[in-house]
């Protein structure tokens, strides 16, 4: 067999050779032995004594892990892990997140607590309704490009102020003040397809910015070939539940 060819992704973001400072992809990947057995990279065992830290090294084993922390977030068992002085000089020269995590600027919607997750776990992209831009879309490309993050996830959220606002004024004609009206633009076509209901809308707008996330030239091929997935879901304010959407 011939030797395997470069992907051309990868090619194009190690000229931006600026971007990786003080961003190493750590972890060592180790294989499982038996079929069906998840695959991790594995970093050092933690000075507390408990089993090493884990970074999920497919998209499947990512979204287990954000599941599983939401559960205890739902449960008050959350563990709050990597929050203390140890991981702080663990990743202080490197880091190797195993999400992307688009998220609303809701003051009540913080990925890090949501999923109970710590230093190092998350890189969080906030902005309103969790529209997305070509300046959004380069910072989450970061992840995936430069250190094989493996999932995307984007997450709506129940009474979403930003949404509801935005549907108020296309309802009623009325322009939002300053770069507000930008966010309502961003929201016409799910505020149409809802009917003008907010939760719907919540939802069909995040599963429109999943699609556009998919057809993104640097996560495409990474899709195709099993290295990433991009995911929607929606989180409940009053439940804390997070539920997938797409």
């Amino acid at each position: 067999m011939g030797a395997q060819q470069p992907d051309p992704d990868i090619h194009m973001i190690n000229r931006r050779a600026l971007l990786r400072a003080g961003i190493v992809a750590g972890g060592i990947l180790t294989g499982a032995a038996c079929a069906g057995t998840a695959v991790f990279a594995r970093t050092a065992q933690p000075s507390n004594g408990t089993a090493p830290d884990q970074r999920a090294a497919t998209p499947d084993q990512a979204w287990a892990t954000l599941r599983e922390g939401n559960r205890r977030w739902v449960d008050g068992t959350a563990t709050h892990p990597h929050q203390d002085a140890d991981r702080r000089r663990k990743v202080a020269q490197k880091q190797n997140p195993f999400a992307v995590v688009i998220s609303c600027i809701d003051s009540r919607v913080s990925p890090e607590l949501v999923f109970d997750t710590g230093l190092g776990d998350l890189f969080v992209v906030r902005t309103a309704a969790q529209t997305i831009d070509p300046l959004v879309t380069g910072a989450a490309e970061y992840g995936p490009a430069e250190v094989g993050t493996p999932l995307v996830v984007v997450l709506g959220h129940q009474r979403c102020g930003a949404v509801t606002a935005a549907a108020e004024s296309l309802h009623e004609h009325k322009k939002l003040p300053g770069e507000l009206s930008t966010i309502a633009s961003a929201l016409r076509s799910a505020y149409t397809r809802s009917g003008g209901d907010v939760d719907k809308m919540i939802r069909i707008n995040t599963v429109d910015v999943v699609n556009q996330l998919k057809k993104d030239n640097l996560f495409a091929p990474r899709i195709a070939k099993g290295k990433l997935k991009v995911i929607g879901a929606y989180y409940s304010i009053d439940t804390g539940t997070v539920t997938r959407l797409v």
